[in-house]
């Protein structure tokens, strides 16, 4: 269950309170900002992309049911608005800042090489493989977060991690730490 203070403030923005949706996107912004770039890899992307929901977000906030989570119907919003970007740029190249997922697989091992490694590895994932490893290593959700996030089953996306981790691995020589 959400905090009453989330909830007063929905409230608030659903009868058009616009101090209290600037509150919103002053809780929600840097950390979307974040996903985001994790995604996409730019940082111009990716304020695009978090512009765009927010948008979305006070357009659709009456549709939000106060019984929910706030943060998983931002995130799914979030991520939609993610995925829908790269289709449109699907022909360009995505790079990303990996470090911290480095960090989780290799444990602590800052090998420029194999960072350079690990971050062509991972643009070798197709998208939803990507989306749940830049969220749960990157972003530190929980499976069950990532599956409202996704609207997925939560089995699905325990699958998807760990054939994310297998495929890493097996890109990577076997060299991929767990």
């Amino acid at each position: 269950m959400q905090n009453r203070k989330m909830l007063k403030l929905i409230r608030k923005i659903k009868k058009g309170n616009q101090q209290s949706f600037k509150e919103l996107y002053d809780i929600y912004a840097e950390y979307s900002l974040r996903v985001a770039y994790g995604i996409t890899g730019n940082s111009s992307d990716a304020a695009d992309i978090v512009q765009e929901t927010f948008i979305k977000v006070y357009k659709n906030i009456d549709s939000f049911n106060l019984e929910r989570s706030f943060k998983p119907w931002f995130y799914r919003i979030l991520i939609n608005e993610s995925r829908r970007f790269l289709k449109k740029k699907s022909k360009e190249a995505i790079s990303v800042e990996y470090e911290q997922v480095l960090d989780f697989f290799n444990k602590g091992k800052t090998n420029t090489r194999y960072m350079d490694e690990l971050e062509s590895a991972i643009e070798k994932l197709d998208d939803n493989k990507r989306i749940i490893i830049v969220l749960k290593y990157l972003n530190g959700f929980k499976e069950k977060e990532i599956a409202e996030i996704l609207d997925l089953n939560i089995n699905t996306v325990k699958s998807r991690s760990y054939q994310a981790r297998q495929q890493l691995k097996g890109l990577l020589g076997g060299d991929l730490n767990e």
